[in-house]
This record gives C-alpha cells, sequence and structure tokens, in this order.
C-alpha cells in the first residue's frame, strides 16, 4: 500500500483527505505528522511559489508565544484562540500557564480533525481548557461556549493568529472582529496575524491564488493597511502593525528572513 492509503486508512471516519485543508497545511509546514498526501501537495506548491511560507509560519507561532506572554503579564488569564489550528508545540494554553497556572483557554476551529487532536491535547490539562466545534463567522455560538467556562465580564486575550485570509471581504472580517470584541470588556485584548500582500508582491501574490486554488474556497492575503483596519476603535500597542518577527521580538531579528506576514497587538480601553 502506499503511503497515500496507508494514512487515509489511519484518518478518522468522515474525513475527507483527498481534499486539502489549511490546518493540516499548516502542520506539514510546522514540521507535524497530523497531514495527507492533499495536503502536503498542497503545501509544498504554495512553498515553491514563496519561500516565506515555512518562515513565515515558524514566526507566527514565536508572535503567538510572545503576544500571550505580554496579556498575561498585564492581568489577562482568560483567552478565546480561534482558527487553533492542529494542536502543537507551543499552544496558547502551555504558554499562558506557564506564567499562571490558573490560565483558561477555549479553542475554537471547525475542523473535525483539529477536535480529535485537541480532545487528546486537553486531557491531563492543569487548568480549565476547552474546545468549541465552530466557524469564525458563527459569533453567536462562540461567545455563547466560552462564556460556559470564561467569565466575559473580566478582561480576554481574544487571538486571531493566521485566520482571517480564509474569511474574504464579502464575509466582512473586519465586523466579525468588532462583534466579538464589543462582547469583551475593557482590559481585553486583540492579537491578529495575517498574511501579506505586499510583502514581496509578486510571489505573495502567486502564493494566494496556489492557495486559493488547492483549498477550493477564496484565500485572501492582504495589505498593512487592511490588516491595521481590523484594530480600529482599540489602542494599537507599539510597534503597531509590522512584520511578525519584528513584533517585540525576544531577540532581534534577522534581517534576511521575510515571513510575508503582518501582525499586531491592540488593547480595547
Amino acid at each position: 500500500m502506499d503511503d497515500q492509503g496507508a494514512r487515509a486508512e489511519q484518518a478518522p471516519a468522515g474525513i475527507d483527505t483527498s481534499t486539502a485543508h489549511i490546518a493540516r497545511i499548516y502542520d506539514y509546514w510546522l514540521g507535524g505528522k497530523d497531514n495527507f498526501a492533499a495536503d502536503r501537495l498542497a503545501a509544498e506548491q504554495v512553498m515553491k511559489a514563496t519561500p516565506t511560507v515555512r518562515p513565515g509560519v515558524t514566526s507566527n507561532r514565536a508572535f503567538l508565544g510572545r503576544a500571550v506572554r505580554h496579556m498575561v503579564g498585564q492581568g489577562v488569564t482568560q483567552f478565546v484562540d480561534i482558527g487553533t489550528g492542529i494542536p502543537t508545540a507551543g499552544n496558547t494554553h502551555l504558554v499562558a500557564q506557564a506564567l499562571d497556572p490558573a490560565s483558561r483557554v477555549v479553542y475554537v476551529d471547525n475542523d473535525p480533525i483539529v477536535l480529535a487532536h485537541a480532545r487528546a491535547l486537553l486531557t491531563g490539562v492543569s487548568a480549565p481548557t476547552s474546545f468549541v466545534d465552530a466557524d469564525v463567522r458563527d459569533t453567536g455560538a462562540i461567545l455563547a461556549e466560552a462564556g460556559l467556562l470564561l467569565d466575559l465580564t473580566r478582561p480576554v486575550g481574544l487571538l486571531m493568529i493566521a485566520l482571517l485570509h480564509c474569511v474574504p471581504d464579502a464575509d466582512d472580517p473586519a465586523g466579525l472582529v468588532t462583534t466579538l470584541m464589543d462582547a469583551l470588556p475593557a482590559g481585553s485584548h486583540l492579537a491578529i496575524t495575517q498574511p501579506a500582500i505586499d510583502q514581496l508582491p509578486g510571489s505573495m501574490a502567486e502564493a494566494e491564488e496556489t492557495l486559493t486554488r488547492t483549498m477550493g474556497y477564496k484565500v485572501t492575503f492582504r495589505t498593512r493597511e487592511g490588516v491595521a483596519r481590523f484594530f480600529d476603535g482599540y489602542e494599537l500597542l507599539d510597534p503597531g502593525v509590522v512584520p511578525i518577527q519584528d513584533w517585540r521580538p525576544d531577540t532581534p531579528p534577522d534581517p534576511s528572513v521575510i515571513t510575508g506576514m503582518w501582525g499586531g497587538v491592540a488593547r480595547k480601553g
């Protein structure tokens, strides 16, 4: 039996392994094992279109860690992580609970494979952590389910890491951000990363087209200004919307590394 057939046999019942999925593509880029032939093919096609993708996803994970550590440092110990993807090293609850073991995290995703792995991940977690099976567009369900674990009268860290490129402009991603943040109190924080159409424009446009074609739905890379609009109405923290490797790095970033990702963090006043 070939590799594709062997891995298909290992897939949970009802999972279509013949169509690439962004969470499993991301898992492949991070060096994970929870991906299939279609995912690897799509991932390699995007990597061929732009060499920034693998440094981008690695830097994206590092950005998540820095953003969460900043939020915990500001007294935020509750998090909603939407579009969490396949569980990998450096997940939100691991970062937050390393600083405050009482931190609570609600993960949100709409992929059955992510759900299956999340259930295994959450076994034995020391502090309350849960998983919501929902699409980012279903803001009502996300807030209702999050409210079962979190106290939404206290500050929450809303994480939308490498997510909003999966939401086309026609679905009003800025409106989704606003709806979610409107339900959270002052002192809450918002972290967003987003593939950039205006970093290496030719390569990123090709990567956008390749990912859209292989995923079977519209993927939207955005300009810095487009990403900055997601933070309208909130206090955008220094250094603003920047390449993700430049957001409060732990060590000086390598200037030769281009991630093709914008990122920023804001506070609700």
